[in-house]
């Protein structure tokens, strides 16, 4: 399982990262960065599978996820 953390002030809004997710993890905000873009914001992280495509395809930089190991005890 995976998180997804987006740096909104980088992002200029263009969707890549929505589109190429396989797990539908994020959609568009309707709030504005401090660009007057609308960044991506997370749906629902139990979805996230640790892919990276989001970070890999975003060109600022401005989105990455991070991997959680889930633990029984």
């Amino acid at each position: 399982m995976g998180q997804v953390i987006v740096i909104e002030d980088r992002c200029k809004g263009c969707g890549f990262c929505i589109a190429n997710c396989p797990r539908q993890v994020m959609r568009l905000s309707s709030a504005f960065n401090k660009k007057g873009y609308h960044p991506p914001e997370v749906v629902d992280t139990t979805r996230c599978v640790s892919c990276h495509f989001c970070e890999i395809i975003c060109p600022e930089f401005a989105i990455y996820s991070v991997e959680h190991e889930d633990f029984e005890e």
